[in-house]
């Protein structure tokens, strides 16, 4: 039962799927694609997440076929584009148009989800929020009070 390879993959919450992207990722390494998928999604549900958020997966395979997986919170960007309310980036981020604008309290509350993954907990808050603030510039998402033009 030896370590045999890490697989990094992105999955909607509560609605993994046998097919092409996941089998891709897990046929070589031999494992049942629908186990993970139901394991999945059962860990999914129970962290609370609704349905088809994208969730970063990684996955371990072992020797044996068997295997053991972490979830992690969505990504910043899917973070930043719910909070913003928008559903893309912009095609060009330019400092003179915005995509949006998030309140200073929305990262806050995005940096609190990012801070839970695994590998983060040693971070101080702040500095896990200024880069959740790095990521909406390039976004072309500003940070603004509410009531600010």
């Amino acid at each position: 039962m030896a370590f045999v390879r890490s697989v990094k993959l992105r999955v909607p919450s509560c609605a993994a799927r046998p097919g092409p992207a996941i089998g891709q990722a897990l046929g070589p390494l031999g494992i049942n694609m629908a186990e993970f998928c139901k394991q999945f999604n059962d860990k999914s549900d129970s962290l609370g997440y609704v349905k088809d958020i994208p969730l970063s997966v990684t996955l371990n395979a072992l020797s044996d076929r068997s295997f053991t997986f972490d979830v992690k919170s969505p990504p910043t960007s899917y973070l930043l584009k719910k909070a913003a309310g928008i559903e893309k980036g912009p095609d060009s981020p330019n400092a003179d148009t915005s995509a949006g604008f998030v309140t200073p309290e929305m990262v806050y509350e995005i940096a609190q989800v990012k801070i839970k993954d695994e590998g983060r907990w040693h971070l101080p808050l702040q500095g896990v929020a200024k880069s959740v603030i790095g990521t909406a510039r390039s976004m072309g998402i500003q940070i603004r009070e509410s009531d600010e033009a």
